[in-house]
């Protein structure tokens, strides 16, 4: 009795884990393929894109008629059926590409879009910044507080012990311009006060003309309202896509209209700004989006985006050295974009910073066959050593400066 009981549990058991595992592997590849092939033209409960949302159309539709129109919709239309007919018509008349999936397949993509998972979407939540620390101003003032009160305290003890004395006291100011001519009147004092005197203005004079040309945090406002928070960060959109010519070349270049509308020919609202931003784009480059076409014979206006990062004609960045040889990520010098609603100047872009980065970068070495001699001369050069950019000509005038 025992036995059998025990027999039967475990049978029960395997029978769960079995079908469980079914489960996980059919949603897994479900997943997969749904990703490798449906992702660009359809979403599941994130609206119209390309084509229709497929939220809940398992339950709309049959298996039966989901394969005949995944499989070859062409096909599926010839035939007759209303429905794909209506939804052809619906799409301007363009099919949808055939896939010819395997039952197996078709099975697992069907169970997939029958029951996704849900995404746990992150509650932003507003905290106080926390103080990063007290300004040198702000510093020299409270010094100069403190001396200020220290010297009143010693004067009105000074000034009690006057009275109790019997002799004449002196005010605050009194006792400053007493002192100061007893001090000054000795040579060896002035001597030491005007090289201080000197010194302070030259620190100064030396902080303001390091200073001209050099900003941080500049945030202009742009002609649209991007926000690269919720295109590089919440939909995950990389930045070589929009600036695609940062892989190749030394700029990482403005991306056009036309780049936008890969996506916005059918993403006609923006996720905090409704219509109004996404309209832009199609005042500039002419496209209606009810018909969803282009407005023949329209003439284009540019979209007049502001630069924000701009270094001086005599020094010389390529951002494919960077980018695809140094395999740097573009956060390392323009901050975390995918934070910000309004990109702003992060890095103070200077010559000096850049020399840090170079003294402190180690050279990729991974993948970066082209350089594969190069980097195994380094290896024996400065064998036990880190390998950082400098060690490879980083701090050549002649690599920034020709």
């Amino acid at each position: 009795m025992i036995r059998t009981y025990s027999l039967n549990s475990r049978l029960l058991f395997l029978t769960f884990f079995f079908t469980f595992s079914l489960n996980l592997f059919a949603q897994t590849d479900g997943e997969q393929i749904f990703k490798t092939n449906c992702i660009s033209c359809h979403t599941i409960g994130g609206g119209r894109l390309i084509g229709p949302d497929l939220e809940g159309v398992t339950a709309k539709r049959n298996a039966d008629w989901l394969k005949q129109w995944i499989n070859s919709s062409s096909d599926f239309i010839a035939s007759g059926d209303a429905d794909a007919i209506a939804i052809f018509e619906e799409y301007n008349k363009v099919a949808m590409t055939s896939f010819y999936f395997e039952d197996e397949d078709m099975d697992a993509l069907l169970a997939y879009m029958e029951n996704p998972p849900i995404e746990e979407k992150e509650v932003a939540t507003t905290t106080a910044e926390n103080d990063k620390g007290m300004s040198s101003s702000t510093i020299l003032l409270l010094i100069a507080v403190f001396l200020f009160l220290l010297v009143y305290i010693l004067t009105s003890i000074k000034n009690k012990l006057k009275t109790q004395l019997n002799q004449p006291t002196e005010t605050l100011s009194e006792t400053i311009i007493n002192q100061g001519k007893a001090f000054l009147a000795e040579s060896r004092n002035v001597a030491i006060v005007g090289f201080a005197v000197f010194i302070i203005v030259m620190k100064f004079t030396f902080d303001t003309l390091m200073g001209v040309g050099v900003t941080t945090n500049y945030q202009p406002e742009q002609p649209i309202a991007f926000s690269h928070k919720i295109h590089a960060g919440d939909n995950g959109i990389d930045c070589n896509y929009c600036h695609s010519s940062a892989r190749s070349s030394k700029t990482s270049g403005i991306p056009s209209a036309n780049v936008c509308m890969n996506c916005h020919a059918n993403i006609t609202s923006g996720t905090n700004t409704g219509t109004a931003e996404i309209q832009k784009i199609y005042d500039a480059i002419g496209y209606d989006p009810d018909t969803r076409t282009y407005i023949e014979g329209y003439e284009q206006q540019p979209i007049k985006w502001v630069r924000i990062h701009n270094l001086p004609d005599f020094a010389y960045f390529n951002h494919s050295q960077h980018v695809t040889v140094g395999k740097l990520e573009c956060q390392e010098c323009h901050g975390p974009v995918q934070e910000m609603d309004v990109v702003k100047q992060e890095s103070l872009m200077t010559m000096g910073w850049c020399i840090n980065c170079h003294r402190e970068t180690e050279v990729k070495m991974e993948g970066n066959d082209y350089y594969t001699s190069m980097h195994e001369k380094m290896k024996e050069k400065y064998a036990g050593q880190k390998i950082t950019v400098d060690k490879m000509g980083g701090l050549e005038c002649g690599k920034c400066h020709y």
